[in-house]
């Protein structure tokens, strides 16, 4: 009787076991591995983009550098088109999505979400030739009128939820979805408000106008396979940590204050 209760109690420990290191997580793997890696698609200015040196720099590149930094880890960044990059991530590319992904409710039933690190929202670039006729989302609400995005983003789904009576196409990457409304192929870029107000500078050719005003609501957070609690409470717990103890607004005003690495850009 005795033995049978130590092999019940014997298995259950193991069980216990099994299940701990299981629930370990992507950051209990990257610190043994010595490297957290981060699958991104390096074209969304300010946040992730490539420098002359074919570097990949940005705002949120720089908290994921904090964040590895507090692991005692090198960062790996993994570049993945966005369309493409939850299924990556499900099949182990990588250990976390940090690519300015929009937190929305369809995305939260496929991933587990860290908390908002910035609150970004849509903003439209126009045709210069339109400033008098198009003040708001609502007015390119008609067949004459053509929106361009980048395709699997927050850009792509507003544009054919709330101004889905215009035409619609979509591109791999923003300059593309840009240059269009630059070459007067398109009426409007539908996208991130910290992407468009550097875009119109850098890509606009003083030939576009922006609408700086949001009209969507979009936390942008890092995407961690479902079940991943132990992740997602150390990324919670930086997240805090940056944001009181200056790191958070040091990175912030590099990218959104000053614009010496605009320079540094291809």
């Amino acid at each position: 009787m005795f033995k049978k209760y130590l092999s019940m109690l014997l298995a259950g420990v193991a069980a216990t076991v099994a299940v701990s290191t299981a629930q370990a997580g992507v950051i209990d793997d990257a610190v043994k591995r010595g490297t957290l890696r981060v699958g991104m698609d390096p074209t969304y200015m300010p946040f992730e983009m490539t420098n002359k040196r074919g570097e990949i720099v940005g705002f949120e590149v720089d908290i994921l550098k904090a964040m590895a930094k507090s692991m005692g880890v090198k960062l790996e960044l993994v570049s993945t088109a966005y369309d493409g990059i939850i299924p990556a991530l499900m099949t182990d590319k990588f250990d976390m999505i940090g690519s300015g992904m929009t937190l929305t409710q369809e995305r939260n039933l496929k991933l587990n979400f860290s908390e908002p690190f910035i609150v970004v929202g849509q903003t439209l670039l126009i045709r210069k030739e339109l400033s008098d006729k198009i003040k708001s989302y609502k007015d390119l609400n008609s067949a004459e009128y053509r929106l361009t995005s980048k395709l699997g983003t927050t850009g792509e789904m507003v544009a054919k939820k709330l101004i889905g009576k215009a035409q619609y196409h979509g591109y791999d990457n923003e300059q593309e979805g840009v240059m269009d409304v630059v070459n007067g192929k398109a009426d409007a870029f539908v996208y991130d408000a910290p992407y468009n107000v550097v875009a119109v500078t850098k890509v606009g050719n003083g030939k576009l106008v922006y609408l700086d005003e949001p009209f969507t609501f979009e936390p942008l957070a890092f995407g961690l396979k479902k079940g991943d609690h132990d992740s997602l409470n150390f990324i919670n717990n930086f997240l805090h940590q940056i944001k009181h103890d200056g790191t958070y607004d040091r990175i912030h005003d590099k990218w959104f204050k000053k614009t010496e690495w605009l320079k540094d850009m291809e």
